[in-house]
């Protein structure tokens, strides 16, 4: 692993020590072994423990609950380094905040006070479910139900994509309490051993296989209506609210795949010779990696501008589409860069770039496809549209 060739912009000495530190974990203990570990589909486990008993998985969120009060420019920046070291990390540390989220931001002081901790500092690790087989993009019209029964809530029904499925100690569930539409939809926080919450096998990707990927199962899982989030029907701007954040995380994580794979193309052209000189020397590669480091800067730039709206209370709901729609779309251009940087080597697993590129493909399509996210900038050019 090279080391990467990024000049942080931090607002406090305070975030330089943070992220020099979380650089040093990443270097030591997640890099090292994370293409062996992508190759045999292990889950990292520990890599989340040691992540929590260092106070980075609540970094975004109150010290009063076990958070780390951080900018979230400063988060963002650890979940880049997170996921230069190795996507599942990365992106894993950010499907956990967002699990973190709807409890953190609508639950009372009594829920907060109670789990908000654990979640937070106490090497529990969560998963976000929203997506069901048949309500992808159009989350609005989700099946899973939720009956109420005297001080209780039934669940019943699947949910899909879920990462963290089946290894999770809590879930965030939305799911169907009232009538058709948005408004019938309220979020719960399940524990990951409630009876009747099963998980199917992961899925088989190609890429991130180290993160388990799985349907999962709800038949007929009690909940008590003291983890019910926020008021009932409010659940669907719960989630609304929690993935214009959790998409400012996708594209930190694509700058940080990105960026993974501009060192590496750099260190390969300046050490490897062709017809007598390094291949650095050659004007169209040099061009070549150029455009990827524009690229990566350029992402960077505007996740973290976006960033800087959110910690200042204002609206970033564009300006995180935008995020999550140029710095995916750069992390998939610069990682195809890069295996060609590296001609038929790069196209071998002896190399990592091979596994960026498998591993870019998904920033694409997790928390709003590319093309939802053009839809969403779109209103907020042009208004909706037109029935």
């Amino acid at each position: 692993m090279p080391e990467p060739g990024v000049e942080r912009q931090v607002p406090t000495d305070e975030a330089r020590d943070l992220l020099a530190l979380v650089r040093d974990i990443a270097r030591r203990e997640i890099a090292p072994r994370a293409s062996e570990d992508e190759d045999a589909s292990r889950f990292p486990r520990a890599a989340f423990t040691l992540l929590s008993s260092s106070g980075l998985l609540g970094l975004a969120y109150e010290a009063e609950f076990g958070g780390g009060d951080q900018p979230y420019e400063v988060y963002l920046q650890v979940l880049e380094e997170l996921a230069a070291a190795r996507l599942t990390v990365g992106l894993g540390v950010s499907v956990h905040s967002l699990s973190c989220h709807a409890l953190a931001n609508f639950g009372t002081k009594q829920q907060r006070t109670e789990y908000l901790p654990g979640m937070l500092g106490g090497g529990l690790l969560g998963a976000y479910c929203l997506s069901e087989p048949s309500s992808g993009s159009d989350a609005a019209s989700l099946r899973t139900k939720a009956v109420r029964d005297g001080d209780d809530w039934v669940l019943s029904g699947t949910k899909a994509w879920i990462t963290h499925g089946g290894v999770a100690d809590f879930y965030t569930v939305l799911a169907r309490s009232g009538g058709e539409g948005a408004h019938g939809i309220t979020a719960f926080l399940v524990p990951g051993d409630a009876e009747g919450l099963s998980a199917a096998a992961p899925e088989k990707k190609m890429g991130m296989k180290g993160s388990p990927t799985a349907q999962v199962h709800f038949d007929g899982v009690r909940v008590s209506d003291a983890r019910r989030i926020g008021d009932e029907g409010q659940g669907f701007q719960i989630a609304l609210s929690a993935l214009d954040s959790g998409r400012l995380g996708i594209a930190a994580c694509a700058i940080g795949v990105a960026q993974a794979a501009l060192d590496e193309a750099v260190a390969y052209a300046k050490g490897r010779n062709q017809f007598g000189r390094p291949i650095a020397d050659f004007q169209g590669l040099r061009f070549l990696l150029a455009d990827m480091a524009t690229q990566v800067e350029a992402g960077r730039a505007l996740y973290l501008s976006a960033a800087r709206l959110r910690d200042a209370g204002r609206p970033f709901s564009k300006q995180a589409a935008m995020a999550k729609l140029l710095c995916t779309d750069a992390a998939m251009k610069v990682t195809t860069d890069a295996v060609q940087v590296f001609g038929g080597y790069g196209y071998t697993a002896d190399f990592p770039v091979e596994r960026y590129m498998r591993e870019a493909k998904v920033l694409q399509i997790v928390e709003g496809t590319n093309q939802i996210q053009r839809m969403v900038i779109a209103r907020h050019l042009a208004g909706p549209e037109s029935r």
